[in-house]
């Protein structure tokens, strides 16, 4: 049994690029897979570029963004990130993420024509990574998975602000051509938009963390006395968090479409290994511990995908989706690291070598676990809304 990916309310023209991107990655991206594993901190600058001049001459650069500037719907989007996910690569490739994916989406929706301009077209074309800076050092109090703990500032200087603060993990910094950034002022949050590098932002240090599938790693920052002028703000002051939400549901789904592909991608891997692989007589899938760990992957894997759609349709329907989005992240990175354990598992000490990108996929997924929100803070955002909704109905 292969995995049938959903195809049902999705028009002809997304199933179309999803079925381009497919072929993409399956017959062009996997065979580079071997050539992403020299570094530490995420696929060379030179294999980033080779990938995209590659998925530029398919005309399939950033494909969930139309030639208009408009978007695919949220099911048909999941439909083509699902499929670019087939290889840890193949997001890197078509320029679809993180947080690049994330940063357009937010860009498309709530910049200026002039800032889109300037920033958010080159990077529909891949000409430019980019960066989100938000969560800061723990050690130092700042904000991770509650972002009302903000530390960096941000003061009115003329027709300047100036920003300082310490920032970390933050994806892709180093490279990036463009960032982000979050600070708070006597308003509240705001965003900025920066061209990099700038002087006035240091990169510490790239921090060693278990996944590898992102140029540039993550990286621990310092901004110092960063100024930039007043039409690089994203909307007003104080608006910083409104923004974040417009940004956040979707992004946090995006992750589960992708990862959902690197999982649909190690399950073949392992039913093509148990089924080729002989011990004690008969090959490896008909030993019941083994063939039940299979059974249960593709039950975990069509769960998955089902709560990606029913999210996706949620956020298309104008829900904020907040609440979707959450259920989604901890279901979905949930089932998934479920999936990636059992599939080394089953392929024993294969499983945990380089020779597969088996190994890789597991380490990313556990990591998914806890970016874009642990599963324990969204489980408990989600307790306080259910507390919220019994009291709503049952006034005191």
């Amino acid at each position: 049994m292969t995995f049938q990916m959903e195809r049902r309310g999705i028009s002809d023209r997304a199933l179309d690029i999803a079925d381009r991107v497919e072929r993409f990655v399956r017959d062009q991206v996997v065979p580079l897979e071997p050539q992403a594993r020299n570094s530490a901190h995420g696929p060379s600058e030179a294999l980033s570029d080779r990938l995209k001049d590659m998925a530029r001459a398919e005309g399939l650069m950033t494909p969930h963004i139309l030639d208009d500037g408009d978007h695919l719907s949220q099911r048909e989007t999941a439909a083509v990130l699902i499929r670019s996910g087939l290889s840890p690569l193949g997001p890197l490739a078509l320029h679809v993420c993180a947080p690049d994916e994330g940063n357009m989406f937010l860009l498309g929706k709530v910049a200026s024509p002039e800032l889109k301009d300037r920033f958010l077209s080159r990077m529909t074309r891949g000409e430019i990574r980019s960066a989100f800076f938000m969560t800061e050092p723990a050690q130092e109090g700042g904000a991770g998975s509650d972002p009302s703990m903000m530390q960096t500032t941000c003061a009115p200087d003329g027709n300047h602000w100036v920003i300082n603060g310490r920032k970390t993990f933050i994806t892709g910094a180093e490279g990036a051509g463009m960032g982000i950034i979050m600070a708070k002022a006597e308003e509240g949050a705001c965003m900025f938009l920066v061209d990099l590098p700038d002087p006035a932002i240091r990169i510490d240090r790239v921090l060693d963390t278990i996944d590898s599938s992102m140029p540039g790693g993550h990286a621990e920052i310092t901004i110092d006395n960063l100024r930039l002028p007043a039409d690089q703000m994203l909307g007003e002051a104080g608006e910083g968090f409104k923004y974040a939400q417009v940004r956040l549901a979707p992004a946090r789904l995006s992750h589960c479409m992708r990862w959902l592909g690197a999982c649909i991608r190690a399950q073949e891997i392992a039913v093509d290994y148990v089924n080729r692989r002989h011990a004690f007589g008969k090959p490896l899938i008909d030993h019941e511990g083994v063939g039940f760990m299979l059974a249960e992957n593709a039950m975990d894997l069509k769960q998955a995908e089902l709560m990606v759609y029913w999210c996706a349709d949620a956020l298309d329907s104008g829900s904020q989706g907040s609440v979707e989005s959450s259920m989604a992240k901890v279901a979905v990175s949930e089932a998934l690291m479920r999936v990636a354990d059992r599939c080394v598992q089953c392929m024993g000490g294969q499983g945990v070598t380089g020779d597969s990108v088996v190994e890789q996929v597991f380490r990313e997924v556990r990591a998914f676990r806890i970016y874009d929100g642990p599963t324990e803070v969204h489980k408990w955002s989600l307790a306080k809304k259910i507390k919220r909704g019994w009291k709503d109905a049952n006034p005191a």
